[in-house]
């Protein structure tokens, strides 16, 4: 793929330790956190479930499904970017977006029993 890649990069991935196992350290519950806090508005929720049912997605498909203008899906990409749970390309004038996998499955796994 060409283009520019927009995601942001932790290094401390999220714990794949069930809540219910170990307790968090610090670090590890800002960043469960701030995925929970991506995850806690519906517009967004919809948005990673659209975007997560679909190999890639372009920015330009996502309006209309969700019902709200270029600059209020552009403020629910980036905070599910900085959460980590998606990445984007910029082709053109359009951003392609892809859920990361390995980041949902952190999630899911955090809340296992």
């Amino acid at each position: 793929m060409s283009g520019r890649r927009l995601e942001v990069v932790d290094d401390d991935a999220l714990s794949c330790t069930p809540l219910s196992r170990e307790a968090l350290s610090e670090h590890e519950a800002v960043d469960v956190a701030r995925v929970f806090a991506a995850l806690s508005d519906p517009v967004r929720l919809r948005l990673l479930s659209l975007v997560a049912s679909g190999d890639e997605v372009c920015s330009c498909d996502l309006e209309g499904p969700l019902g709200k203008s270029q600059p209020t899906v552009s403020h629910h990409t980036r905070v599910l970017v900085e959460a980590g749970l998606i990445q984007g390309e910029r082709r053109g004038r359009w951003v392609w977006w892809r859920a990361v996998p390995e980041r949902l499955a952190q999630a899911a796994a955090i809340l296992a029993p």
